[in-house]
């Protein structure tokens, strides 16, 4: 097999190497893996809760991975994705609360979602601009606009919008909230799954569209590959640095719909829970290719309520090992075909 195709199989060889390594640390602790995969995967795809519940972490990864996948179009590596999630589901609970009380969903959830999306994007804008205007690295303004982020949000909860005695704002208006599946679907799942789900997956598609086969895509890859030859070929190039980063921040900010439209309606300490960041790992599995997206945020979406299933037999961080060790086999499976001819 050539080292071309070798290539295409790297994000396999790296989840099978990573639960290889799984097996390992849980045989180490005198516990069958077999058992405890063969239990990880009654638990989640063997019933309608199980399933939905790692459909709903999933949909919000594949947002995340989605957000940051489009900026590396240009070579931009977004790590604000957790920033531009926070800000975006903070607007879309803020907005969804001073919506009036009998506000139809055809106009309140689109409303809604345009507020979290225009929050991301615009996050993700601030440091855009920084690179444009001052070159400064995309990767160290968006780690320190994730900080500013947790700033903001947790200032304005605690000090503000917090409902007394808790820890959310208030709830949203009910014109402003997205149907679970159950309800949608006619399905007894009982699980946080909701209309969102459809929504990323619709986008997935989309984006893949829009990277690989529209004209913007291929502008948006060539100012990545080769800014200055883009530049004499009439491409913008600061435009696409923009464009990327505000549509990248606008799917973070997206992830609202899923967390606080269609679960939580309202927000509190801790939403995202770090889905931002995991997000990252997401992309750099699936080659930040949108279609494999989808099926990287499963992945990741399984180990994630999988390693709940299976707390009594293994420690849950067992799981984190796993992700870990993945994203360590993209790297190092990447750098190993990557050498000589192919």
């Amino acid at each position: 097999m050539s080292r071309k195709n070798l290539r295409s199989l790297v994000p396999l060889f790296a989840v099978l190497s990573a639960l290889g390594a799984g097996s390992a640390i849980i045989a180490a602790t005198g516990v069958s893996p077999a058992e405890v995969y063969l239990r990880m995967i009654r638990s989640t795809f063997g019933s309608g809760y199980g399933f939905g519940q790692v459909l709903f972490r999933a949909t919000t990864l594949l947002f995340a991975g989605l957000a940051v996948a489009v900026p590396f179009k240009v070579r931009l590596f977004n790590v604000g994705a957790e920033g531009q999630l926070l800000m975006g589901s903070f607007a879309a609970a803020l907005c969804g609360m001073a919506l009036p009380a009998s506000v139809n969903p055809a106009l309140g959830v689109p409303a809604t979602l345009l507020a979290a999306m225009a929050a991301g994007s615009i996050w993700a804008l601030a440091a855009a601009w920084l690179k444009v205007r001052y070159g400064v690295n995309e990767v160290i303004s968006t780690i320190m606009l994730n900080f500013i982020a947790q700033g903001i949000t947790g200032y304005l909860l605690t000090n503000r919008f917090a409902v007394p005695s808790t820890v959310h704002t208030p709830e949203m208006v009910y014109g402003s909230t997205l149907p679970g599946l159950d309800a949608l679907l006619g399905l007894s799942w009982h699980s946080p799954a909701n209309l969102s789900s459809l929504v990323a997956i619709a986008l997935s598609a989309s984006m893949a569209l829009l990277l690989f086969g529209s004209r913007y895509g291929y502008t948006l890859a060539a100012a990545g590959l080769n800014p200055e030859a883009s530049r004499h070929a009439g491409i913008d190039t600061d435009s696409r640095i923009l464009g990327a980063m505000a549509i990248g921040g606008a799917i973070a900010g997206l992830g609202a719909g899923n967390l606080v439209l269609g679960y939580k309606h309202w927000f509190e300490a801790g939403l995202t829970s770090g889905a931002g960041f995991m997000g990252i790992a997401v992309a750099l599995l699936a080659g930040s290719h949108p279609v494999w997206i989808l099926l990287s945020a499963l992945v990741f979406g399984w180990l994630d309520y999988g390693g709940l299933t299976v707390n009594t037999m293994v420690p849950k961080e067992l799981f984190m090992i796993v992700q870990a060790a993945a994203i360590l086999g993209i790297i190092s499976f990447a750098s190993i075909f990557r050498r000589g001819p192919g």
